[in-house]
């Protein structure tokens, strides 16, 4: 079974908001659907395949590819 991202997600001590992802959430990009409305800013596809983690440089989200 797979974890949904709003089921995966925790806050960092930044209080920016940090994401697991899996592969088959691929192609990454932010906001996400699960994300609220109103903060939203232009989707932006981030490259997490080769590092394993991406930062979306809009707010900072942090996404951490899951090894499976």
């Amino acid at each position: 079974m797979n974890k949904s991202v709003e089921e995966t997600a925790t806050v960092s001590t930044s209080n920016e908001s940090v994401f697991h992802i899996n592969k088959d959430q691929l192609p990454l990009h932010c906001p996400l659907p699960e994300m609220s409305l109103w903060n939203q800013h232009p989707r932006v596809f981030l490259p997490i395949e080769d590092a394993g983690k991406s930062k979306c440089p809009y707010c900072g989200t942090e996404f951490i590819l899951e090894k499976v």
